[in-house]
């Protein structure tokens, strides 16, 4: 019942990033974002009046509708600041700090919530995001001037997605990102448990082990991205999601607990050589609708994520070594299958 806490959040997110993206070409990137983490502040505190298991999804499925206008535009924005050959560094910054928010979220969490409760972690999360949103109001000019709005009818929008997914570069690019992320989001979301069982950890040893996750991003996420914007995505990609799936199959193999966090970097090097790629590939697919291309990259990104977290944890019944065995071999063949698929992607590539 705690697991779907996190697809609660994930899923209704992803869906209403469709929604966002239209609002922002519509309305103005600043606008969106700016109302969107004041929503995620408020909504996140309010999660602390829960009574109840039930009470606590509900909020989270309220908080990922409003806070979904963040990240997609956020990307959006670096698509429309940078050319296309210098967006991986600036990619790699931001998907480094979404991976280093989600390592490092894990041992804080658990470090502080025998002090302040679980309700004050939640309070304490939306004060930071109410502080972020008033340091970035002085910048709301520059997001502005960026990214003009776009006129348009419904008719447009569903020819601009008639337009994302009607070329074979738009087609391989959001299908990796959705399965991808089902695989990442699958793995992560339950190595807790996998911790918990097969080594006896603790709530905090959980989270050491987890700490892992968010180093090579948060550290070398710009660097991975200078490497794309000068080698070329199609070098990078297959052998990110290689090491994803040899991390996945030192789980099933099993390893000394000292080795945790080397592992959980293992798995994030490979999260960190393939979203952020996908994500600057996706960035020169929109045209005068960076919002909507950006939106539908994200939709396919969190709902991949909790469809995987969902998937894993229903298979969990036939054990670990079943569900990692499964979820290894798909990332595995998605490897092979990247060397044809993105050959194209090399320096400067501009069409399909």
């Amino acid at each position: 019942r705690v697991g779907l806490i996190v697809p609660a959040y994930l899923i209704p997110y992803g869906i209403a990033t469709l929604v966002f993206g239209l609002l922002a070409d519509r309305l103005g990137i600043h606008r969106v974002m700016f109302a969107s983490l004041a929503a995620f502040a408020i909504l996140t505190a309010l999660t602390a009046t829960a009574a109840s298991i039930e009470q606590i999804a509900l909020w989270r499925v309220l908080t990922g509708l409003g806070a979904s206008g963040v990240v997609p535009l956020g990307l959006a924005l670096v698509g429309r600041l940078y050319p296309y050959e210098q967006r991986g560094r600036p990619l790699g910054w931001l998907f480094g700090a979404m991976a280093g928010g989600m390592a490092f979220g894990s041992p804080a969490g658990a470090m502080l919530v025998p002090f302040v409760g679980w309700q004050g972690l939640f309070l304490v999360v939306g004060a930071a995001g109410a502080g972020i949103l008033l340091l970035f109001l002085p910048y709301r000019r520059i997001i502005a001037a960026a990214v003009q709005p776009v006129a348009g009818t419904f008719g447009d929008l569903f020819r601009g997605y008639k337009s994302l997914l009607g070329t074979p570069r738009g087609q391989r690019t959001y299908g990796y990102v959705l399965v991808n992320s089902m695989f990442h989001s699958g793995v992560f979301t339950w190595l807790g448990v996998y911790f918990e069982q097969r080594h006896g950890v603790g709530p905090v040893g959980v989270g050491l082990a987890l700490l892992g996750y968010g180093v090579p991003g948060f550290l070398l996420g710009p660097m991975i991205g200078r490497a794309a914007d000068r080698w070329g995505r199609a070098r990078l990609l297959p052998l990110g999601l290689a090491l994803s799936a040899v991390a996945a199959a030192l789980l099933i193999l099993g390893f000394p607990l000292i080795l945790a966090p080397v592992v959980a970097m293992l798995l994030s090097l490979g999260y960190d050589m393939t979203q952020p790629l996908f994500g600057g590939i996706v960035t020169s697919l929109g045209g005068k609708r960076p919002g909507q291309a950006m939106g539908l990259n994200v939709f396919m990104l969190f709902v991949g994520m909790g469809l995987g977290s969902l998937i894993f944890g229903e298979m969990l019944r036939f054990g670990f070594e079943v569900s990692l065995g499964l979820f290894t071999m798909v990332e595995l063949g998605l490897a092979a299958m990247s060397i044809r698929l993105f050959r194209s992607e090399v320096v400067q590539v501009r069409s399909s």
